[in-house]
């Protein structure tokens, strides 16, 4: 039977150079906003706005393009950032078994109609003497998540991302989520949801191996 490695980790030292990565660039300014054109999308609110026939003047609206403008600008911060730079410092441990991360909220925006996708993420692998602080798989799903995407990809770039960050054994993202652009519009199917899985190295050849931590994601293992 695999285990899960537990969130508490040996003490290390280290140089961050995103320390500061995910606090916001000024009062009211969300993270990532330094990289956008803030008033390029004031403007194209504003005309969306103008568009459907509303009155972007009105005491309601008059601040709702600067807004949307930070609100995307949070959105799609991962686009500024190298989600690899979180897998660069390792702990060497001999541990052999399954490394699993359940249950890891996210957000993303479909790049089809910029409405969001939300649901859960899980994440596994099979380390080779080389394992990484779960809070940085985290941010790894995140900086992904934190653009315009599709779940395909979303899927492959984690699971990827991790089998060239860590070098492990083999590594597994399932993703499901609930996509705003068919539950709201469109066919309108709320409740919906899809799932997606990338399957690397060793969970790709070995049957038990994958089973075993599918079990493991879906619960059906008691450890």
């Amino acid at each position: 039977m695999a285990s899960i490695r537990a969130a508490t980790a040996p003490r290390r030292i280290s140089k961050r150079s995103d320390s500061r990565a995910d606090e916001p660039d000024s009062f009211g300014a969300g993270p990532g906003s330094s990289n956008v054109d803030l008033r390029r999308i004031e403007h194209a609110a504003r005309e969306i706005l103008l568009a459907i026939g509303e009155n972007p003047d009105r005491e309601g609206l008059r601040g709702t393009p600067e807004r949307i403008a930070r609100a995307y600008a949070e959105l799609t911060a991962g686009l500024h950032r190298d989600p690899r730079r979180h897998l660069q410092t390792v702990f060497h441990e001999k541990h052999n078994e399954i490394v699993l991360l359940r249950n890891v909220p996210f957000h993303s925006l479909c790049e089809h109609h910029l409405l969001p996708f939300v649901g859960h993420a899980h994440v596994a692998y099979l380390p080779k003497n080389r394992v990484v602080g779960l809070s940085k798989l985290a941010r790894v799903i995140d900086d992904f998540a934190l653009r315009p995407q599709i779940q395909e990809r979303l899927t492959d770039q984690i699971a990827d991302a991790i089998m060239e960050g860590l070098r492990p054994l083999g590594a597994i993202c399932v993703m499901d989520a609930s996509h705003t652009c068919m539950t709201i519009r469109g066919v309108r199917k709320p409740g919906s949801s899809m799932v997606t899985s990338a399957i690397r190295g060793i969970f790709v050849r070995n049957q038990a191996t994958r089973s075993e931590v599918l079990n493991l994601i879906y619960g059906s293992v008691r450890l």
